[in-house]
């Protein structure tokens, strides 16, 4: 949906995004899993929600495990990580209906080579809020709405929600003046400040120093909100690399082919 060099689209602190629209997978790939194999990361963080399906992942840090539906993985990279991430394999063997979305954030600067870690953030422990008006619930994976406090930490105030808005309904989202806000549209169709449409697979962005948003669901709609600081820092982007500057950059590919970045564990 974007990469860290869409500088002009107010994504700040978000670097990138991939969405898996929703799609079957045939059974029977037991022994040929689909994935992406070992992979090193630097200077940022990987957050995978997944909607439906099964990803098994593991890392350099001993971090690893499977997700499912509503579970989210939320890896920082910091000084950096081997990652290898796959179909599980119930789900290679017995297929089913996959939709997935990754982020990447970046880590403000005095963070970028921070140790890394894991959090394995299952979909019970992801507090879900109901909107006024009965307009619909939203689980927060981070950050804050209603008074409730999301289930990740993060580096920076973040607030990711999985909305739901009921047909026929709105609701109107604070939104800090200082504030990105990004809404990838997940199902159904909505309508902004009463003015601009969007529909299921297409991603929003907003001019800078805006206020509250109002959204309108036509039909059930599924969102995801994204809103934070933006970082203000430099982005120099090699890859899987994500640093401030070229020096840092060069140094990160002569840290993976030193070794120092670990191995996975098999």
């Amino acid at each position: 949906m974007f990469t860290y060099n869409d500088t002009d689209k107010n994504l700040d602190p978000f670097l990138m995004m991939d969405y898996n629209p929703p799609r079957h997978f045939d059974g029977g790939r037991k022994s040929d899993f689909r994935g992406v194999g070992e992979h090193p990361h630097r200077g940022f963080e990987t957050v995978t929600i997944a909607y439906q399906g099964e990803v098994a992942h593991a890392d350099s840090y001993g971090g690893g495990g499977i997700i499912g539906t509503g579970d989210v993985q939320w890896m920082t990279a910091g000084s950096g990580i081997m990652h290898e991430e796959f179909h599980s394999e119930k789900f290679s063997k017995e297929g089913g209906m996959f939709e997935m979305v990754q982020l990447w954030v970046n880590l403000p600067k005095a963070h970028k080579m921070t140790t890394p870690k894991y959090q394995a953030i299952k979909s019970a422990e992801i507090p879900v809020v109901s909107l006024d008006d009965n307009a619909g619930t939203a689980r927060i994976i981070a950050g804050e709405l209603a008074s409730t406090s999301g289930a990740a930490s993060t580096f920076s105030p973040i607030n990711m929600w999985d909305v739901v808005l009921n047909a026929g309904k709105n609701h109107t989202f604070a939104v800090p003046e200082s504030h990105n806000l990004i809404v990838l549209v997940l199902d159904g169709t909505v309508q902004f400040n009463g003015e601009e449409i969007a529909r299921r697979g297409e991603l929003i962005t907003f001019e800078r120093g805006g206020a509250d948003v109002q959204i309108e669901a036509n039909n059930e709609a599924k969102l995801l909100i994204l809103m934070d600081e933006p970082l203000n820092e430099p982005i120099v982007g090699y890859g899987p690399f994500v640093m401030n500057t070229e020096a840092e950059i060069d140094q990160a590919m002569r840290d993976v082919q030193s070794g120092k970045f670990g191995q996975i564990a098999h």
